[in-house]
C-alpha cells in the first residue's frame, strides 16, 4: 500500500526482511562485520542478520551494539542527563545541536535506551543516501530521508512543506519521536544556534495556529557536548579554505567525516535532554508576526540547549591560549594545557598559515565558552 510519505519514510518491519537479506549479500560486509562483531564468523553475522524480522531486532541486535563499541572504543566516559524530564510513550521532537554527522542523532538513541525510553526517527540527508546499503542500513535503522537546499525556490518550498507534514504525522498520529539537528549542516565554528527556517519548517503545516503547530510537537531541545570536537581538525581546514571564496566539498568528504567522527577520540560526551517547550512558553510570542515567532522560538531553543553545554578544559585552555590570558586558568591543569597545546601541533603538516589555521581552531573551542557566558547573562 502506498502512502504520501513513501519517498522518505524510513522502512517498516514488513520490509525488514528483504533489507536484512540485500545487506548480508553485500560485498562490503566482511568488512563492516568485522568491525561490529568481531567475535563472529562471517557466517554467524549473515544468520544473524537474517533473522532480524523488525526494526527493533536491527536496532537493538546491531545499532545498539555499534554505537556501544564506539562508546568503548573512542569515549573515555559517556554521560546522559535530563531522562526525568520525559515521560515513556510520548512523542517528542528532539532538536539537538549538530556536531558530528552521525553521532549526534546515532549516540543518543543508545541514551534512550538505557533510561528505558524508545528510539527516535532520525532524519537523514539526501546527500549521504546515495549508496544502497547505506540506504537499507539507514532506513532500518528509523531514518527518513531529508532533502538540502537546492533547486528553484518552488522545489525548496514543496520538499520543506512535505517534511514538515511528516514530522507532524509521524509525532502526532504515529506517536513516535523524531530528532533533528537544530540547523541545516553541522556547526563548524562552535556557535551552536538554531535556524529560524527549521522553526518555520515546523510550522508549516499548520499554518492557521502558530502555537498549536510547535506546542503539538513536544519540543525537547538536546545538547550534545564532546570534549574533543569531532572532527575538529577537518572543520578548520574547511573553514580556512572558505575563507579565500565558496568551499567546495570533495567527492568522498562526507565518508571521510563520518569515519572520522567515529574513530577518532572523543575523551568525554554528555547528552542533555532539556525541558520541553512549554505551551506557556510559546504564547508569550503569541502577538508576533509569524516571522518574529520562529525567531523568538529559535532562540529559546538556543538559550536551552547553550545552558546544558558542557564545557570542558579544553574549551577553557583554548578561551585562554586565543586571547592570551589565564581568566579560566583553575578550569585545566597543566597536564590537560600540554595535551591540548601538543593537539595544535597537528595542524603544522598542513602548507597553511599556521597562525591563522590555529586561531580558528582554538575559535571552535573557545567560542562556546562566550557563548555561554553571554547566554546566563541575559
Amino acid at each position: 500500500m502506498t502512502t504520501e510519505f513513501d519517498d522518505i519514510r524510513p522502512y517498516t518491519d514488513d520490509e525488514i526482511p528483504g533489507a536484512m537479506r540485500r545487506i548480508a549479500e553485500s560485498n562490503a560486509l566482511p568488512l563492516l562485520a568485522s568491525y561490529v562483531c568481531p567475535d563472529k564468523s562471517l557466517d554467524e553475522v549473515k544468520q544473524m542478520i537474517l533473522s532480524f524480522k523488525t526494526i527493533s531486532d536491527f536496532q537493538h541486535g546491531v545499532m545498539y551494539s555499534v554505537n556501544q563499541q564506539i562508546i568503548r572504543k573512542s569515549t573515555t566516559e559517556f554521560t546522559f542527563s535530563g531522562a526525568e524530564l520525559l515521560r515513556q510513550k510520548t512523542p517528542y521532537l528532539f532538536v539537538s545541536n549538530h556536531r558530528d554527522i552521525m553521532l549526534d542523532a546515532s549516540l543518543l538513541q543508545n541514551a534512550l535506551v538505557d533510561a528505558g525510553l524508545d528510539t527516535t526517527q532520525i532524519t537523514f540527508g539526501a546527500n549521504l543516501m546515495m549508496d544502497p546499503l547505506v540506504v537499507d542500513i539507514g532506513k532500518s535503522n528509523k531514518m527518513f530521508r531529508v532533502e538540502r537546499p537546492g533547486g528553484s525556490i518552488k522545489d525548496f518550498y514543496r520538499s520543506s512543506m512535505h517534511l514538515s507534514r511528516y514530522i507532524r504525522h509521524t509525532i502526532t498520529e504515529e506517536n513516535e519521536s523524531v530528532w533533528i539537528a537544530q540547523r541545516n549542516g553541522r556547526t563548524k565554528d562552535g556557535n551552536d544556534q538554531t535556524d529560524q527556517g527549521i522553526v518555520k519548517m515546523f510550522c508549516m503545516s499548520n499554518g492557521e495556529n502558530k502555537i498549536a503547530a510547535l506546542d503539538d510537537l513536544n519540543i525537547v531541545p538536546v545538547a550534545v557536548s564532546y570534549e574533543w570536537e569531532s572532527c575538529d581538525v577537518l572543520k578548520a581546514l574547511e573553514l580556512y579554505q572558505s575563507q579565500s571564496g565558496k568551499y567546495i566539498k570533495k567527492p568522498g568528504e562526507d565518508l571521510n567525516s563520518i569515519l572520522t567522527g567515529i574513530l577518532q577520540p572523543k575523551g568525554r560526551v554528555h547528552f542533555q535532554a532539556c525541558p520541553p517547550i512549554r505551551r506557556e512558553e510559546l504564547l508569550q510570542f503569541n502577538d508576533s508576526t509569524n516571522n518574529e515567532y520562529h525567531k523568538q522560538v529559535a532562540r529559546l531553543i538556543d538559550q536551552r540547549i547553550l545552558k546544558a553545554y558542557r564545557l570542558w578544559p579544553n574549551n577553557y585552555i583554548a578561551h585562554d591560549m586565543r586571547y592570551g590570558q589565564q581568566r579560566y586558568a583553575a578550569h585545566y591543569t597543566e597536564a590537560e594545557k600540554q595535551a591540548f597545546e601538543q593537539h595544535l601541533t597537528t595542524l603544522d603538516r598542513y602548507e597553511y598559515d599556521s597562525l591563522a589555521l590555529k586561531d580558528i581552531l582554538l575559535g571552535i573551542y573557545a567560542n562556546p565558552v562566550d557563548n555561554i557566558k553571554n547566554t546566563i547573562n541575559q
